[in-house]
């Protein structure tokens, strides 16, 4: 029997195609398909890069090496998407429907990750929030396919709280007007037991003129009586932000007024070394938590970069640790259901320490620091000093989802 020419060539296509699709399959079961999207680029570049070296360095710390488990190749897949919500809602969708991922880490802020919990539950797929803060992740936006390595902006709010909550001190809040500093000025509010926010300023992410903003807060706090209880707290994320123009002003000296914040990123706290003496809690900073993990990551930090790891290094390696530690518990089975099960009230081994997933809203409890700058010369920084661990159990951390 003759094959016309066509229908040979279709067939002998068709057959290629098999052989492909079959080795793409094989390939496939041998690897675990990570997407991290976060911002490469736009306003919180700064943070995308930082969690983009501590998720690497975490799967290299916690595979020891191999970037194996069970067996299967670990591949991550990274997307920008260059902190708008639209292009990250997009590019999870592609992650999860074209490039098949198993499961997907990220994105660098609130807002986009609002917009990217819907798709990981129309896909069925795990999303491990990192860096994002808004309460609303793991509150009412939730789903049961979030999990978040991530502090929330209720821890921030709680721990900052012990800082500053004592009877007589007023405070007006300076936050970014998008779900991070909304978020966190209320979940702050909510935890003052003894203080009194008297004033809330709410200014685009993007300001880079802070005058008229300090001056409504400080026109809130001004006349208030008494001596070294007025502050200003700041809520604030990305490059630029309000703590020169609060030093240029010198508040303390004209009017008593002083100010507070939490940790940050360490360009973003050169501007503290003119806090001396500033209160706050923060998330991580690296001289603080004592620990195996941490002390690896430190020096394998300084061995590659020459300089320290940052705040959000800490979360991408938490996160790392968190995806490998399933997967040894699933023997490599990148089942969601499977993966959710074993994740649900699972502990495991960060740089800051024991963290937990609470399988009611599968935010990972964990310790926050109370911290006071000094003014180290050897430093370009202030450094927070460790006043004292809050740790998670002492964090009454509200479970706001619909569960």
């Amino acid at each position: 029997m003759t094959f016309h020419a066509p229908r040979r060539c279709a067939l002998l296509l068709s057959a290629a195609l098999l052989t492909l699709a079959g080795t793409a399959g094989a390939q496939a079961k041998n690897e675990i398909r990570i997407a991290h999207v976060y911002s490469k680029t736009g306003p919180l570049e700064a943070y995308g890069k930082q969690t983009q070296v501590g998720l690497m360095m975490g799967l290299d710390y916690a595979t020891g090496g191999t970037m194996m488990v069970a067996g299967k190749k670990i591949v991550v897949i990274e997307k920008d998407d260059q902190g708008k919500p639209d292009v990250g809602k997009s590019l999870l969708a592609a992650a999860y429907g074209d490039d098949k991922v198993d499961l997907a880490v990220g994105p660098s802020g609130s807002g986009v990750a609002l917009a990217m919990l819907p798709v990981a539950e129309e896909f069925k797929k795990i999303l491990l929030v990192e860096p994002a803060v808004a309460d609303a992740i793991t509150g009412e936006k939730w789903n049961k396919y979030i999990f978040r390595t991530g502090r929330s902006s209720s821890q921030d709010a709680i721990s900052n709280a012990v800082a500053s909550d004592h009877e007589g001190v007023v405070i007006a809040t300076i936050a970014q007007d998008y779900a991070f500093g909304r978020d966190g000025v209320k979940a702050f509010k909510d935890q003052l037991k003894k203080t009194k926010i008297v004033h809330e300023e709410y200014l685009p992410p993007a300001t880079t003129d802070f005058t008229a903003g300090i001056l409504r807060a400080v026109d809130a706090l001004k006349d208030k009586p008494g001596k070294n209880n007025k502050f200003i707290a700041v809520v604030w994320a990305g490059a630029a932000n309000p703590f020169n123009a609060l030093a240029a002003m010198d508040l303390d000296k004209r009017f008593g007024i002083r100010v507070g914040s939490g940790g940050n990123i360490l360009p973003a706290m050169t501007a503290y070394k003119q806090f001396p003496g500033m209160e706050g809690a923060t998330y991580y900073y690296f001289g603080i938590p004592k620990n195996p993990v941490n002390e690896w990551l430190v020096a394998n930090h300084y061995k590659q970069f020459k300089q320290p790891p940052d705040f959000f290094t800490a979360g991408g390696m938490s996160a790392a640790i968190a995806i490998v530690e399933a997967l040894k518990k699933t023997n490599g089975d990148t089942g969601t259901n499977k993966l959710i099960k074993t994740m649900e009230g699972m502990s495991f081994e960060t740089p800051k320490g024991r963290m937990t997933f609470r399988a009611e809203d599968h935010q990972a409890m964990q310790s926050m620091y109370h911290f006071r700058i000094k003014v180290d010369p050897a430093f370009a920084w202030g450094v927070p000093e460790l006043v004292r661990e809050i740790k998670p159990e002492e964090m009454n951390v509200p479970i706001r989802n619909k569960r």
